[in-house]
This record gives C-alpha cells, structure tokens and sequence, in this order.
C-alpha cells in the first residue's frame, strides 16, 4: 500500500470517481494519507462527494504520472474518529484554513476491499490489494 500512497502523493492531483443515482462523478482530489495502517481521503459533510459516498460506498480514484496511471477501487468508509480526522489535517495543514478536526464538517474515508492497479503502455500492470 505505500507504493499506492506514495505515487498519489507524487501525482498531487487524482480523480475520484462516485455514483450519483446512476450518473458517474468524477472531481479532483488531493489527499491521501495512511492512518491506522489503512489509506485515507479527506472531504467535506456538507458536499455532494459525501453524500454520495454514503449512499453508495462504491468508489475509484485515478492518477497519472511519468507515463504510469494508477486506478484505485474499492468502498470509501467513513471513520469519524477525531484521530484519524486529525491525522489527516496534520499531513495537510494546508487544509486547516478551511477544515478543523471538530468542526462538524471535515470527514475522512478510508479504502476497504481495494485493489489498486498501476498500469502504462510500456509494461504489465501491476496489482496490490489491501
């Protein structure tokens, strides 16, 4: 998993994509951290993100970077631990400009049941699971 986390880390950007009644999102995204030995993204309550991530848990993430992508699938589950949303804002403090730990808004989702597939044109893909 830490090649997983560290290849987002180094994309900075990846997309997420979720399940709108039958109509696919995809957004951007940014943040991913390991927390309790799982990998985390940070999002907002009041965003159509969560609400959607709670009705339908179903979620994938892609990155491209030096010509590899890596796609992430999985369920995105909520922890509302105040240590995990803490974890997440001390690996991004950027974000305490907007998110606070306890501020009733920021949440945290951790992959389970995932398979992440790095993938090019130039060699076989290859897969982890955690």
């Amino acid at each position: 998993m830490e090649k997983v986390v560290q290849f987002l880390k180094d994309a900075q950007t990846y997309y997420l994509a979720t399940v709108d009644g039958d109509q696919p999102r995809v957004r951007p995204f940014g943040t991913a951290n390991v927390y309790d030995g799982k990998l985390y993204i940070q999002t907002g309550k009041v965003k159509d993100v969560s609400k959607q991530l709670h009705k339908n848990p179903k979620a994938e993430i892609c990155a491209f970077k030096d010509g590899v992508w890596l796609r992430v699938a999985g369920e995105l589950i909520e922890d509302d631990s105040f240590e995990a949303r803490k974890s997440m804002l001390d690996a991004y403090p950027e974000l305490r400009a907007m998110y606070s730990e306890d501020d009733g808004n920021t949440e945290v989702f951790y992959f389970k049941n995932a398979t992440a597939t790095f993938s090019s044109f130039t060699a076989a893909p290859e897969t982890v699971t955690f």
